[in-house]
């Protein structure tokens, strides 16, 4: 909602918050369309007495009766026939000059996700709006499948999938959480339960009352599902990871979910693309009980930004996950709209979680974060470093959030050498580097499993991107990463 300067009506034009109509033969139909497209989008104002010429420019009309309008406004609004919700409290709606003449100012908010979809009349299909640059539209039949999904209390992510076992998870996957898992929680009474029974404690799985036995959930699938058996429930599920950090090339480096070389599910895609967002970024490289640790709050933000995306998603949504990286920015966007306003997600403090499950998965192993503190800390990030901030944005038609993050400019010649891409070995040979400096070129030839010959030139290409470097003669000298 914004205030209107009434004394200065040249500089408005109408616009996805902003609508003005004449009212001179009465309250017209087309405010109720525009109370429900602002209401389902992202709220907006409208103003009654003032008419918009062919040129978009203003011309006030004023209104006669207001007290009569006013009172077939509100009995309009709270007529369950005629609107089925009113979100308006008195404040919002108010009589105010404007060129000498009387007009009526209408502030509508965006409405709350319980209370979507606004609609007029007594079919939700054909009655409910949404607003697109100066114009109200009707929503499809998907929007409002949406908005009524996001109506539940109950977490999208928690249904259980009765017709599916156990044997849908990829049991590496479940190794690997359960290895990070004991890394992070040492000692945790969970960490020693057989694999069906942990599933069921974290969440990932329940029991039927129907058959006794244990079934995945909707998270559980997610997480540790194989694509292909993912795409039985969601049928729109798709992570797609690009890296355009060259003109020339369509993408340098892409990661799909449906590619069947790898398990396709969000935690293996979370693992697997992190390292891929802040490679080229000066920030330190940290091992800590075999999980890799950035300290720095630009790494925490670009780690919380990537967990938000895959927990907030609506995974019946279109379109999937999509994460692009550029030389100057990274986007990441997700099917489904916040369920708070841009501007409290960004405050913080406020938290509406679509998946409440995947929230306690991710946050079991330390990644993720609770009570809506993850987007202010990427805003804060940015901001005490100076820099471009970041952009939340939302999209209809289909439902979409995009969080677009600037590289700041010191990292951008750093993000074009990675173009020279790090392989599979020398990421491991970086790794055990860290663990230890004084690695020998054998020792990491039997440990990594490849030739002496190899290492060398692993090393020499790691050297010749400054990435590592040789501190100390040959014999007692050892290996130092350059953060």
């Amino acid at each position: 909602m914004q205030s209107i300067d009434f004394g200065n009506l040249a500089q408005y034009r109408e616009n996805d918050h902003f609508e003005v109509k004449s009212a001179e033969k009465g309250l017209p139909q087309s405010l109720w369309e525009t109370y429900s497209a602002f209401a389902n989008t992202s709220g907006g104002t409208i103003v009654l007495g003032i008419k918009e010429n062919k040129d978009h420019s203003f011309s006030v009309t004023g209104i006669t009766g207001q007290e009569r309008l006013l009172k077939e406004f509100w009995d309009t609004i709270n007529n369950h026939k005629k609107v089925n919700v009113n979100i308006l409290t008195g404040n919002m709606v108010s009589v105010e000059e404007a060129a000498g003449k009387n007009v009526i100012c209408i502030s509508v908010p965006r409405a709350n996700r319980t209370d979507k979809p606004i609609y007029i009349g007594s079919d939700i299909f054909s009655g409910t709006f949404r607003r697109n640059g100066e114009g109200d539209y009707h929503c499809t039949r998907e929007e409002i499948t949406n908005m009524l999904r996001d109506q539940s209390a109950v977490s999208q992510d928690s249904k259980l999938l009765e017709e599916m076992n156990t044997d849908v998870f990829d049991p590496e996957a479940v190794q690997r959480y359960r290895t990070i898992f004991s890394n992070v929680r040492p000692g945790h009474i969970w960490a020693t339960l057989a694999d069906e029974l942990f599933l069921e404690k974290i969440g990932a799985a329940a029991h039927s009352e129907r058959d006794g036995k244990l079934h995945p959930v909707g998270a559980g699938l997610l997480m540790f599902g194989f694509e292909y058996t993912i795409v039985r429930e969601y049928g729109s599920y798709f992570l797609d990871y690009r890296e355009e950090l060259s003109p020339d090339t369509r993408w340098t480096d892409r990661v799909i979910s449906s590619s069947g070389d790898w398990s396709g599910n969000i935690f293996d895609f979370f693992f697997r693309i992190y390292s891929k967002l802040v490679a080229g970024i000066k920030i330190p490289f940290k091992l800590e009980q075999e999980i890799r640790i950035d300290d720095t709050p630009v790494h925490k933000a670009i780690r919380e930004a990537l967990a938000n995306a895959l927990i907030h998603a609506n995974y019946y949504g279109r379109r999937g996950i999509v994460i692009i990286k550029k030389q100057n920015s990274i986007s990441i966007s997700n099917p489904g709209i916040l369920r708070i306003a841009p501007e409290e997600a960004i405050s913080g403090g406020l938290s509406d979680p679509r998946n409440s499950i995947l929230i306690k998965m991710f946050n079991l192993i330390n990644i993720g974060e609770r009570a809506g503190s993850g987007l202010p800390g990427i805003f804060s990030a940015w901001m005490q470093n100076g820099w471009e901030p970041p952009k939340l944005n939302e999209s209809f038609d289909p439902d979409r959030t995009e969080l677009l993050v600037p590289l700041p400019e010191e990292d951008k010649k750093v993000t074009q050498k990675v173009t020279q891409k790090v392989t599979v070995n020398q990421n491991r040979i970086l790794t055990e580097l860290q663990k230890n400096q004084f690695v020998t070129q054998k020792e990491l030839a039997e440990i990594i499993g490849i030739s002496k010959v190899h290492i060398n030139k692993n090393m020499m290409r790691l050297q010749e991107m400054n990435l590592i470097r040789r501190v100390g003669p040959d014999k007692t000298g050892y290996w130092e990463i350059i953060k």
